[in-house]
C-alpha cells in the first residue's frame, strides 16, 4: 500500500492534518510541543489514491534531549518508509533555523515531498507561505488543517507519486494488543517481537502516548501488534494528554482480538493490574497475563507456580487467563506471545456443536440442578452456541429471569471444565425455554 509520512518541527500542526485526512481524531493534539513521539499510521484516501498516513513526532535537529533524539529517529525512519512526504511548516511565524535544517534532510532523502504551509486560516496569510519557496522544495501550499481550508490542492499535489489501486479489504489479521501500567516494558516487548526499534524505549515511564500499529511475520502469518500508552488509575492523571492516551489503550482494546496484560514481575500485580485485566473480560477480548523482567527476579523452581497459583486466586472470576513468564531484554519466551494468542484466537472463533455442549453440560444440570428461587421450580432444559469472538452460550429455562449469579458461575466452571476456553471470556444469555430442535 502507498505510504505517506506527515513530517516538520514541533507544533505546526502535523497530527491536526493527520486527523483531517483520516476524517477522525486519531492522533493526539494538543497546543504543546512533543505530544506526537511515535510513529501512528492510519489508512486514508484522496481522490482514488488508497494510502497509509503516517504521524511523525516534531523534529529538532540539533537537539540532545533523550526525547528530541528518539522522535528524530522515528522520523527518519518515516521519511525512508514513505513514497510522498507532507512537510507541514507553521505560515504565522514563517521559515525557521529548524524548518531550514528538515528541508536538508528531506532534498536528500529524494522523495516527492508538498510544502504545506500550515495555519493560513485567512486568504491574506496565503501571502506569508510563499517565503517557503526558499526551502527549495517546490509551491508551498497555503492551508488551515483545523478548518480544513485550501487543502484540496496541497492533497492533490501529495498523491502526484501514489499509484492508484483498489482500497483494502476487512483487515481480518489477529490483532494483539500490548497494554498495562507505564514502563513495564511493553514497547521493549513489540521492539523484542518485531526485531527493530519500532517504538521509542526509554526508562522514563510514558514514552508511549499513542497506541502504535505495527505488522510482524509469525511462521509466514502477518499478525498486528499494537502498542499502547501505559494505562494509569485517572485520580492520577494530569494532562488532558494522559487523558487522551488512556482513551486510546481503551480503544485498543476494542481493537484487539487478544490483549497481552504486562505486569512487571519485580512489582508483582497491583490493583491498577486487575483492573486492566478486568477491562479486558468486560470487552470479552482474549487475555494473556505476562509477567515481564522475568530475569530480574529472583526464584527457586517453585516461584512461577506459586505466583501463577497467586494471580489466579487474587483474579477469581478471571482465573482463565493464562500467564506466561517473559523477559522483553533477554527475549525469554517472548515467542510464546503470539503462539499464545492464536491459540486463544481459535478458541474465540470455534463453534462448539448443540449436541456437544447438551451432552457435556445437561448430566452436570441434572446433577446439581439449579436451586429454587421464591418457591419456583427452576429448570434448563437445552444449551446452545449463538456467537463467536466472544463465544455466547444461551440456556433455556423455565425460569431464566431467576436462575441466581452463583449457579450461573457453576455453570461457566463446568463449561470450562469440559472444553478448552483457556484465555477465553465468554457470555451466557438465559432465555425462556423452547421447543428442542436439532442444530
Amino acid at each position: 500500500m502507498n505510504t505517506v509520512a506527515i513530517v516538520g518541527r514541533p507544533n505546526v500542526g502535523k497530527s491536526t492534518l493527520f486527523n483531517r485526512i483520516l476524517g477522525r481524531d486519531e492522533a493526539i493534539h494538543a497546543e504543546q510541543p512533543g505530544v506526537t513521539r511515535d510513529r501512528l499510521y492510519g489508512a486514508a484516501d484522496w481522490a482514488g489514491h488508497y494510502f497509509t498516513v503516517i504521524d511523525t513526532g516534531g523534529i529538532v535537529p540539533d537537539s540532545e534531549e533523550l526525547f528530541d533524539v528518539a522522535i528524530r529517529e522515528q522520523a527518519v525512519m518515516a521519511i525512508e518508509e514513505a513514497d510522498s512526504i507532507v512537510f507541514v511548516c507553521d505560515g504565522r511565524t514563517g521559515v525557521t533555523a529548524i524548518d531550514e535544517e528538515i528541508a536538508r534532510m528531506l532534498l536528500r532523502s529524494g522523495k516527492h515531498v508538498t510544502m504545506a504551509v500550515n495555519k493560513c486560516d485567512d486568504p491574506k496569510h496565503d501571502l506569508g507561505s510563499y517565503e517557503f519557496a526558499s526551502l527549495g522544495l517546490g509551491e508551498p501550499f497555503g492551508f488551515s488543517a483545523l478548518s480544513g481550508r485550501s487543502i484540496g490542492e496541497m492533497l492533490d499535489n501529495m498523491v502526484i507519486p501514489l499509484a492508484k489501486g483498489e482500497e483494502e479489504v476487512e483487515d481480518t489479521r489477529l490483532k494483539i494488543a500490548l497494554i498495562g501500567r507505564p514502563n513495564v516494558g511493553k514497547s521493549s516487548i513489540s521492539n523484542a517481537l518485531l526485531g527493530q526499534e519500532r517504538t521509542i524505549v526509554t526508562p522514563i515511564a510514558g514514552t508511549t502516548r499513542d497506541a502504535i500499529d505495527s505488522v510482524m511475520k509469525f511462521y509466514g502469518e502477518e499478525i498486528v501488534l499494537i502498542d499502547t500508552a501505559g494505562l494509569r488509575r485517572r485520580s492520577r492523571i494530569k494532562e488532558n494528554v494522559e487523558m487522551f492516551s488512556t482513551y486510546r489503550t481503551q480503544r485498543a482494546i476494542e481493537r484487539c482480538d487478544v490483549a497481552v496484560v504486562v505486569v512487571d514481575g519485580v512489582q508483582g500485580l497491583d490493583a491498577q493490574d486487575k483492573r486492566i485485566i478486568s477491562d479486558v473480560a468486560e470487552a470479552r477480548k482474549g487475555i494473556i497475563i505476562a509477567i515481564n523482567k522475568w530475569d530480574a527476579v529472583e526464584k527457586d523452581h517453585k516461584t512461577a507456580d506459586n505466583m501463577t497459583k497467586q494471580i489466579h486466586d487474587e483474579l477469581r472470576t478471571i482465573d482463565y487467563a493464562p500467564v506466561v513468564y517473559i523477559s522483553a531484554l533477554s527475549k525469554q519466551r517472548i515467542t510464546k506471545l503470539p503462539e499464545m494468542a492464536k491459540e486463544i484466537q481459535t478458541r474465540r472463533t470455534a463453534r462448539i456443536p448443540t449436541w456437544k455442549l447438551n451432552d457435556t453440560l445437561l448430566e452436570d444440570i441434572e446433577k446439581t440442578p439449579p436451586p429454587a428461587v421464591k418457591a419456583q421450580d427452576l429448570r434448563i432444559n437445552y444449551i446452545t452456541q449463538t456467537g463467536t469472538a466472544p463465544p455466547l452460550f444461551i440456556f433455556f429455562s423455565n425460569h431464566p429471569e431467576l436462575i441466581p449469579e452463583n449457579y450461573k458461575r457453576f455453570l461457566e466452571n463446568k463449561l470450562r471444565e469440559h472444553l478448552d476456553l483457556v484465555g477465553v471470556p465468554i457470555s451466557f444469555l438465559f432465555r425462556k425455554k423452547n421447543a428442542r430442535r436439532d442444530d
